[in-house]
């Protein structure tokens, strides 16, 4: 049907204009009909191939339609937007907030907020009275060096940067724009688990290669791990740091399968599988299975890779469990150079609505439980951390920043910067903007140049904005961010900042045993030989 669609209108108005124009051969009276195709076939020629706007380009003519209902004003299309598939879940003023800086135009709003901000919850970051000048150029001063004493090749990081999606779940054109984007913005683009393929190499942007269960460009046949391909992968100048996946906030614990029919033969070569078959991302690594296990994964692909920072991400779950991480560490002297935390809130990629809903700790208490466990067993200097869950705005990179987190990742906000609309069509390889999907038909209404300019163009913006909060906080760097600048409304009568409501650990607190009960109680009953103890609860 969107096949049919796509161009209907515009062939339908051509082919007018041409029947019309030999019809008035018969009757001149013919030609008034020419008023309205020829103008509608020269739109459409025009919208098919100008390179700005990916739904005129992949809808000439009826895709203007999309934006007479926007112009319509706020509060239809508001209606629209919250009971269609194209709105959920953000509101219009988010959507707008990122299309505006991705596009370079101004994002100021008038009126004020909209949101209840006497309702419990409400969350918001302490000002000062006396602001700092914003520092002058924030991309290069907010930037944070990732690698600790055990790294040959130190990092320098963008406080911002592109999440994983793997090319699979993006098209080849995404792909290219996010890394063009990266490369001029000066910020990094993680892979994604699906492998580094071409097109995250043809423009020369900065990477983090993510690698997942299935090992994807670093894979025997049997999908067992590579040692000598991942060397091969991981010398690439542009591959920055490797980030091991354990899991991710979207499906944790969940494995997942690429259809045959979508394993094409580019697909296939950056994965190191046969085309046309089914592939599996099994539910667990079989590099490693204990936390001990999986600190010698950490520091054998940091030899493999000449010294690279190498990380993990992963989604709280039982505490204990990174506990026993952590504890690992500690027993084998080898410490991961950073950690991302990614929020159980799900991300850009297609899972069940129930490991959506109900599994994994959202960002702010995953952030904060990490941030505690590693100050508590006194390791939080050793290496950075980063957050990764709806990161679309400064402010909420400013309040990850503020519960531990020294750099933040998005996805979603650099999406909708090369296109998306939200269609929600990404596992149908049906993207009507050709952000998600593998059909070169769809992928031509997203003109690399274009899109990697908007990529570029909203990073700096939402970094300077990060920048221009900051210095209106009163700091000079993110790195001054802590637990009481954030507040938060606990009931119509009562607010509180975050280091009220969960008193940060003190360094050393859980080896000493004065940790919180039930922290301590988890931190005793946790074991570097095993990811979870079989006997205990985490709380009494």
């Amino acid at each position: 049907m969107i096949q049919r669609i796509r161009s209907g209108a515009l062939v339908g108005c051509v082919i007018g204009a041409i029947a019309t124009l030999g019809l008035a051969l018969i009757s001149p009276w013919w030609l008034l009909l020419e008023l309205l195709f020829v103008p509608l076939a020269i739109v459409g020629i025009y919208d098919y191939t100008q390179p700005r706007h990916s739904i005129l380009r992949n809808y000439p003519i009826i895709g203007h339609l999309r934006f007479i209902v926007e112009d319509m004003g706020p509060e239809l299309h508001q209606y629209l937007v919250e009971n269609s598939e194209d709105g959920r879940p953000f509101n219009r003023d988010t959507r707008s907030l990122i299309y505006q800086r991705a596009k370079g135009v101004a994002d100021e709003k008038a009126f004020g907020t909209e949101l209840d901000v006497y309702e419990n919850g409400y969350t918001w970051m302490a000002h000062s009275i006396a602001p700092k000048p914003r520092v002058a150029d924030p991309v290069a001063d907010l930037r944070i060096t990732v690698g600790g004493e055990q790294c040959a090749q130190p990092y320098s990081l963008s406080v911002l940067n592109i999440s994983a999606m793997s090319f699979g779940a993006l098209g080849r054109q995404a792909v290219r724009a996010m890394n063009l984007g990266a490369k001029n913005g000066g910020f990094a683009h993680v892979t994604g688990e699906g492998g580094l393929s071409k097109y995250h190499l043809e423009h020369g942007g900065d990477l983090i290669w993510q690698i997942g269960t299935g090992y994807f460009g670093c894979r025997t046949t049997d999908g067992e791990f590579s040692p000598e391909l991942f060397a091969k992968n991981a010398a690439h100048e542009q591959v920055k740091m490797i980030e091991i996946k354990v899991s991710q906030g979207a499906k944790p614990g969940h494995g997942g399968i690429l259809p045959g029919a979508k394993v094409t033969e580019e697909i296939a070569e950056a994965r190191l599988v046969e085309p046309g078959k089914d592939v599996f991302s099994p539910t667990y690594h079989k590099a490693f299975s204990t936390p001990l296990e999986m600190t010698a994964f950490i520091a054998q692909l940091r030899e493999l890779s000449n010294g690279k920072p190498v990380g993990f991400k992963l989604c709280i779950g039982d505490p204990r469990e990174f506990m026993a991480i952590v504890k690992a560490m500690i027993a084998s002297d080898t410490y991961p150079d950073f950690i991302v935390v990614d929020g159980g809130e799900g991300g850009t990629g297609a899972a069940p609505l129930e490991f959506s809903d109900s599994l994994g700790f959202p960002l702010v208490e995953g952030l904060m439980v990490v941030q505690n466990i590693l100050v508590g067993a006194g390791v939080r200097d050793r290496m950075k951390v980063g957050a990764s869950g709806k990161m679309v705005t400064a402010s909420a990179i400013t309040q990850s920043m503020a519960l531990g987190a020294d750099w933040c990742n998005s996805a979603r906000a650099f999406m909708f910067a090369v296109g998306c609309i939200q269609s929600q069509r990404c596992h149908t390889n049906q993207c009507p903007v050709g952000v998600t999907t593998q059909d070169p038909r769809l992928q031509r209404a997203l003109v690399v140049p274009d899109k990697s300019k908007r990529v570029e163009q909203f990073h700096h913006n939402t970094v300077q904005a990060l920048a221009e909060m900051i210095a209106a906080m009163g700091l000079d760097h993110t790195s001054q961010l802590s637990y009481d600048h954030v507040i938060r409304r606990v009931s119509q009568y009562e607010v509180r900042t975050f280091g009220e409501i969960h008193k940060p650990f003190e360094p050393g607190e859980l080896l000493d045993g004065t940790a919180p009960d039930r922290f301590q109680f988890a931190w005793d009953n946790a074991s570097p030989d095993v990811f979870r103890p079989a006997v205990g609860r985490v709380s009494r």
